[in-house]
């Protein structure tokens, strides 16, 4: 067991390193994947974007199923708080910038489908043990959320497709490189191709930058589980709180950056949609592999996740209202309502260590 100083040292280094290499590798090179396939840019949001945006807590959950060090609470109790941390803070920032008109038939279409994710969790977790059924459910619940997103240009014919906007192309860099970025970046250059200067190389960036975020999780997972045993305190409150936040801000930058260029519709549905895979995919694909793998159940924690999956739930009736009262306009009052609410749930949580 490592201390909790060493601990909190390789947790913060991390996240550093995986925002990093989710942003300027890991992205990229889905990116040029989903060029070469030609995929529509609303189906490449939602499966390769998806997958670039939400790979920390993936790998995250994978190790906390698999590895037998480790509590299964972290991978649950990672996702489940980056949900939170991206309904209430991320939807809440982009809703600071510009007071822009939403197009709330897709607003709705994410909400409806993620309330049927957040049930569909609640329910699983009651007996505190994931079955093969289960497990299924979730993954056919998200094949149905691509279908219904592949297919909806039919569904919804009306609908303008400023949607189907490139994910990554209208988000620039703008960030001021320090010493420290730039070493960082050199450090990885040597490892990991970079595929703006090389088109061809995008296949070794993916295997390389998928390697070092698998390594980089197991280090996050093993760290989170020292510093919540030195502490005397459930895993699933790092989980919830510290690691969630860690693994989301790459998502919360990028949606900033979005929201500040007037496309905070695109924010909001790219956010609510990477909550949808994170809980389907993110903990129903694990858990499915788990369950066939170890033949046995996966069990869950139900007194530290079960009232945040409720105040998951709750976050999206509130969410949906707020912008229904406000005639989907988002606004610098909506932004900061959602953020306080956030910051009270971070409260409550160290009020129950304390």
């Amino acid at each position: 067991m490592i201390s909790i100083f060493l601990a909190t040292f390789l947790l913060l280094i991390s996240f550093y390193f995986l925002a990093i290499i989710c942003d300027e590798y890991f992205v990229e090179s889905l990116d040029i994947i989903s060029h070469k396939l030609h995929l529509r840019p609303d189906v490449a949001g939602a499966t390769f974007m998806a997958i670039g945006s939400s790979a920390p807590e993936l790998f995250t959950s994978f190790i906390a199923i698999f590895s037998l060090n480790t509590s299964t609470d972290i991978g649950s109790g990672t996702i489940v708080g980056s949900a939170l941390f991206n309904i209430l803070v991320i939807v809440g920032a982009s809703s600071l910038f510009h007071k822009n008109k939403l197009s709330w038939q897709p607003i709705l279409r994410d909400l409806i489908f993620y309330s049927l994710t957040i049930i569909l969790l609640l329910i699983s977790f009651i007996d505190g043990k994931i079955n093969l059924l289960e497990a299924i459910l979730f993954v056919s619940l998200y094949i149905l959320y691509l279908l219904t997103i592949i297919n909806w240009h039919k569904i919804n014919p009306q609908e303008k497709n400023s949607k189907n906007q490139d994910p990554i192309a209208i988000v620039e860099k703008e960030v001021k490189v320090n010493f420290f970025a730039k070493f960082s970046k050199m450090i990885l250059s040597l490892i990991i191709p970079d595929p703006n200067k090389n088109k061809h190389s995008y296949i070794g960036t993916f295997l390389m930058s998928i390697s070092l975020i698998g390594l980089l999780s197991y280090i996050l997972v093993e760290s989170a589980s020292s510093i919540a045993t030195d502490l005397h305190i459930s895993p699933a409150i790092i989980a919830l709180t510290i690691i969630a936040a860690g693994t989301s801000i790459p998502d919360l930058l990028s949606s900033i950056a979005v929201a500040k260029r007037g496309h905070a519709n695109m924010a909001i549905s790219n956010a609510v949609g990477s909550n949808i895979f994170d809980i389907l995919i993110g903990l129903g694909l694990p858990w499915l592999l788990g369950i066939v793998y170890f033949k046995n159940k996966v069990s869950v924690s139900t007194q530290d996740l079960s009232s945040s999956i409720i105040l998951l739930l709750s976050s999206v009736v509130i969410t949906l209202f707020i912008l229904w009262q406000n005639k989907w306009y988002t606004s610098k009052k909506i932004g900061w309502l959602l953020i306080l609410f956030y910051v009270s749930y971070i409260v409550w949580h160290i009020y129950q260590i304390v």
